[in-house]
């Protein structure tokens, strides 16, 4: 079904071979009918294609055009289309056109627009939604597995590295390579896949991260394009697993083509010399703060290779928008990790995270936020604070229960203000979120010193981590190769970044299959299982209540509970053994006789009196 909308225009600033010699680049791609946001400004880039008067005639059934919006920049054109429930899937085809100069037969530029049918199970096969049910796996593709070494380098793209030598350079990781170890992932328990942003990277260098866009409607094809991402979200969803996306908001890398060709002059934050945010994300809620200050924060650059998004720019704003909404139907993609939240134009956000949820109501979004204090974190997510801005965000990513949770529980010696107590006292500060449990807490991920190196490689202290992380409330986010043991410091990020082993033709081992792996990595593997699958069918881990008790002498105990089942987890973060008074947690433990230790699988009588082994966190399953 083909129909044409005419864009007639006078005269343009460029000769027509010119026209002739370039691609019209139009974003969206591509919309579907039947959707709720159903009203789409198109963006169309083209050298001087908003230099002079022009109207659009629609003649395709069911879709109107509505105002065309010239804008400062004469390469680009903006105008609405307002799809109507009528309409059906087809493709409209645009024609612009102008007389030339010497009489002859008129010029013309044509583009055409998809309108799609909606994926199918129109978001209960996708957009699902990610909860405590689930089990996140992090991984970088380009440093995961290559599955596919013809696109290890793309003729033209500006980082033509390839060294795995190297941790700032591209190692040739993708998608395929992903999809092939699918099972071993559902193997090892995880249900939901989050990589690091897939989209074009097109920078002169460090594009192995993906955190610097080029082109928002382009997957990078050094991990295999568009259609292997389809792959890729089909391949898990055909195992009961689901997909998290990456997205960023707040900036675009330095060669994002709307930088390098801005449609407007306040389409990025500008300032009069390079000025880089402060980090200091109190500014933003801090009721003393200074003017000056928040701007810098939210308006500076994040570096000078990635400008910052004027979001609060209407255009900016719908560019971004139906990005988000067209990933996720695009793609069929589960859940949304959003970078740098903090950073972003909150009310912006909250508009952005209302349309999603409004086209997929299971949808769940997490964001980003590395910042110090309870109070700070719980700002930026949905709180029970009666304050002027309310986030509609459901959740975070939890690192109060990282750097003031479970590292020190570990590795600090105990205290009434160190060690454990600073877990407990976090954990206690919940009554701040609408749903704690949505939160998603780890142990490490790609910014950070990998978990193994932060205990001093020490195993015990590891599965301490581990067990806590698959018992704790929230939703639980292993960074990949924790499962064997891989180690780094942030000095350069890049040591925290390496590849998995096996992951590439010729590697010397291959730690995707038990042969290949150590009787040390082995043992976490299994230990990682284990609990990954006693987790998955655990209704008082899943969704259950926690409850905790003060700790005492350096032992921590909590329950996580509901009707059907009661898990209690002893912590003792001494050195050597603790023994404790079971009778204290009566409350709790009420007429239960035995208890079922996951890690070991030996059941035993609940004694008056416990004893736990040193640096270690006994979880047990209480039966009758």
């Amino acid at each position: 079904m083909k129909n044409w909308l005419i864009i007639l225009c006078s005269s343009f600033l460029v000769p027509c071979s010119l026209f002739a010699q370039q691609n019209v680049e139009v974003y969206p791609s591509n919309w579907w009918v039947g959707m709720k946001w159903n009203k789409v400004q198109i963006m169309v880039h083209y050298p001087g294609i908003g230099a002079e008067k022009g109207f659009l005639t629609p003649k395709y059934p069911g879709v109107h055009v509505g105002e065309i919006k010239k804008v400062e920049n004469k390469n680009y054109l903006f105008f609405d289309l307002t799809i109507d429930n009528t309409a059906k899937p087809g493709t409209i085809s645009f024609a612009c056109v102008w007389p030339s100069n010497d009489g002859s037969a008129d010029k013309k530029v044509t583009f055409d627009f998809e309108l799609k049918p909606r994926r199918k199970g129109n978001g209960t096969a996708y957009a699902q939604g990610v909860t405590s049910k689930d089990f996140i796996y992090l991984l970088m593709p380009d440093r995961f597995s290559n599955g596919d070494t013809s696109n290890d380098r793309v003729p033209g793209m500006k980082d033509q590295s390839l060294n795995r030598d190297d941790v700032t350079a591209r190692h040739g990781g993708d998608l395929q390579g992903v999809i092939n170890h699918l099972d071993y992932l559902k193997d090892l328990g995880v249900t939901t896949v989050w990589m690091t942003p897939v989209l074009e990277n097109d920078m002169p260098n460090r594009t192995e991260h993906g955190y610097a866009f080029t082109n928002h409607y382009k997957i990078e094809r050094r991990l295999g394009g568009a259609e292997m991402y389809k792959k890729l979200s089909d391949e898990l969803h055909k195992r009961g697993m689901k997909l998290i996306q990456d997205a960023v908001y707040n900036h675009v890398g330095l060669y994002h083509f709307t930088v390098q060709d801005p449609p407007m002059k306040d389409w990025l934050h500008q300032w009069p010399t390079f000025t880089q945010t402060t980090y200091k994300d109190q500014t933003i809620f801090d009721p003393h703060a200074a003017p000056s200050d928040t701007k810098k924060m939210t308006d500076g650059w994040f570096t000078q290779q990635m400008p910052d998004m004027n979001e609060s720019n209407p255009y900016v704003a719908n560019y971004l928008i139906q990005h988000a909404i067209w990933s996720v139907e695009e793609f069929g993609v589960d859940g949304w990790r959003i970078d740098t939240y903090a950073y972003n134009d909150l009310p912006f956000m909250n508009r952005c995270n209302k349309a999603l949820l409004d086209e997929y109501p299971k949808l769940t979004m997490f964001g980003e936020t590395w910042v110090h204090g309870v109070p700070n974190q719980s700002y930026f997510c949905e709180n029970n604070y009666n304050i002027p801005f309310k986030s509609n965000l459901q959740a975070t990513t939890d690192f109060q229960c990282l750097f003031y949770g479970i590292q020190p529980a570990i590795n600090e010696n105990f205290g009434w203000i160190e060690g454990v107590n600073k877990l407990y006292t976090t954990a206690a500060q919940d009554f701040v979120y609408k749903n704690p449990m949505r939160e998603v807490i780890f142990l490490d991920n790609h910014d950070l010193n990998r978990f193994y190196s932060v205990v001093g490689e020490d195993t015990t202290k590891y599965k301490m981590g581990i067990a806590w992380l698959l018992t704790f409330r929230g939703i639980p986010e292993l960074y990949y190769g924790d499962e064997i043991l891989m180690t780094g410091f942030t000095n350069p990020d890049g040591n925290v970044r390496r590849d998995f082993a096996g992951g590439w033709p010729g590697d010397p081992s291959n730690k995707f299959i038990k042969d290949g792996r150590t009787s040390k990595e082995e043992s976490i593997f299994e230990y990682i299982k284990r609990f990954a699958n006693f987790r998955k069918n655990s209704s008082a881990i899943t969704t259950g209540k926690l409850m905790q008790y003060v700790p005492v002498d350096g032992v921590y105990v909590y329950f996580r509970y509901d009707e059907k089942q009661t898990v209690m987890c002893v912590m003792n973060t001494k050195n050597e053994s603790s023994t404790i008074d079971v009778t204290r947690f009566s409350d709790r433990i009420k007429d239960f006789k035995k208890a079922y230790d996951v890690a070991t699988g030996v059941t035993f009588s609940l004694e008056p009196t416990l004893t736990v082994g040193g640096k270690y966190l006994l979880v047990m399953d209480l039966r009758k």
